[in-house]
């Protein structure tokens, strides 16, 4: 399709957007980083039809890696796991883009590469373990805590992607969006996984007696929130992009991390605030900068 007179002179803004981006998620060559993941031969886990590919890789991932980390921090012994070992204050942007490649590589990559990736993610657990602030061991292989990483995460891409995704999800699948994770969740050795809608719901019901606010939750959710590392030009857009996270947070959440609930502003003018930017990212992130991406190679 030709391009408009009027879309060519939005092109430098839609690429200059583009590359901003995508310079923070996959780092300074974002091209070879996606040719990498897409075109590699050899077989792939998910067929191109499956659910999980289409939640990945949409826009509303960004609010949604945002509500999983605020959620995931609620868990004592994970936060003390990330507290003292992920580095997040010092490399944020460094671990963004190794979870970034880390969804990528197996939801799109060819097997070997996404093996690759569990394994190296497997190594460095092992060596993660320590001591809570209030006396509590705990090790970031622990079976418990993958576990509950693993339903908050889902169930963050689920409900963003439901709010703010180009294609929102049917109840059949949204259950095979799940069974989808469960096999990446297996190889990073979780035990008996969620794969359905319903388990979901009744992990996450099961893992609240076991959640609350510590001084380093609410530290790192200022963090996020109040003081990232992001351009001061950028900050209005960033601002939009964690009221939506922090909307699609549920109300129990909220006194725990010191969070405001307002729930008409966020049902009105916070998802239409969020709407119109992921539409905007979607947008900068189909453009021709990044390189046609070819269907994987099987």
């Amino acid at each position: 399709m030709t391009a408009t007179p009027q879309e060519g002179l939005l092109d430098p803004l839609r690429d200059g957007l583009a590359r901003m981006i995508m310079t923070k998620v996959a780092g300074p060559d974002p091209r070879a980083e996606r040719d990498r993941v897409h075109n590699t031969p050899g077989p792939r886990w998910f067929a191109p039809d499956r659910p999980i590919r289409r939640v990945h890789g949409d826009a509303s991932m960004f609010a949604g890696g945002l509500r999983a980390l605020l959620l995931q921090s609620l868990h004592p012994l994970a936060m003390a796991a990330v507290s003292a070992h992920s580095g997040y204050r010092g490399d944020p942007w460094g671990r963004l883009q190794r979870t970034s490649f880390f969804l990528a590589i197996t939801t799109y990559g060819a097997v070997s590469d996404a093996e690759a990736a569990i394994a190296k993610v497997r190594a460095v657990h092992e060596r993660v373990r320590g001591t809570s602030p209030d006396g509590v061991p705990y090790r970031a292989g622990d079976p418990h805590l993958l576990k509950w990483v693993h339903v908050a995460e889902v169930d963050s891409f689920l409900a963003a992607h439901q709010q703010y995704g180009a294609a929102p999800l049917d109840a059949s699948e949204r259950d095979a969006y799940v069974e989808d994770t469960a096999r990446v969740a297996r190889a990073l050795g979780v035990v008996d996984p969620p794969t359905t809608e319903l388990e979901l719901r009744q992990l996450l019901a099961e893992y609240r007696p076991e959640l609350r606010g510590t001084t380093e939750a609410r530290q790192a959710a200022r963090f996020i929130l109040v003081h990232p590392p992001v351009p001061w030009a950028a900050r209005p857009a960033y601002g939009v992009l964690t009221a939506a996270a922090v909307g699609l947070l549920p109300w129990w959440t909220r006194w725990p991390l010191r969070l405001p609930y307002l729930p008409l502003a966020e049902k009105t003018l916070v998802r239409a605030a969020g709407e119109g930017l992921t539409r905007t990212i979607r947008w900068a992130l189909a453009s021709p900068t990044l390189g046609n991406v070819d269907k994987s190679p099987e």
